[in-house]
């Protein structure tokens, strides 16, 4: 069930420092809203494989779903039912406005991520099949 992937603890970390810089420093109508909606679910994909011996498949599907699901609680307002409205970090960490666009972002980059495992699979399939 547990394995640690070094590999992917480092590029949650890469990942996670783009994420605070995009964050902090970034108010744009792009980068910040949809870049950073792409980039945090491949995040949240390497900080998964990162300790949980789960497949590439199993860990995509789980992150788009709570993807979806942190977005639909977004519509519900959740926040301020909660009664963090006031709190910056859950602001932050679980947002306040849904975006049909958003869950465009999360499936891209999630997208993205079954391209890049598919492209190292094959690649480590060739070096290991030219020895």
């Amino acid at each position: 069930m547990f394995k640690f992937r070094a590999r992917y603890f480092i590029y949650s970390i890469l990942l996670f420092a783009i994420e605070l810089g995009i964050g902090f420093f970034l108010r744009d109508g792009f980068i910040r809203p949809y870049l950073g909606d792409f980039l945090v679910v491949i995040l949240i994909y390497c900080f998964v494989r990162s300790f949980f011996d789960v497949s590439v498949f199993a860990a995509t599907i789980f992150v788009l779903l709570f993807s979806y699901t942190i977005e639909f609680l977004q519509y519900l307002k959740i926040v301020e039912t909660l009664g963090l409205q006031h709190s910056k970090i859950a602001r932050i960490l679980i947002g306040t406005s849904f975006d049909w666009m958003d869950l465009v972002a999360y499936t891209l980059g999630i997208g993205f991520v079954l391209v890049l495992e598919k492209a190292a699979a094959m690649g480590q399939n060739h070096w290991y099949n030219s020895k």
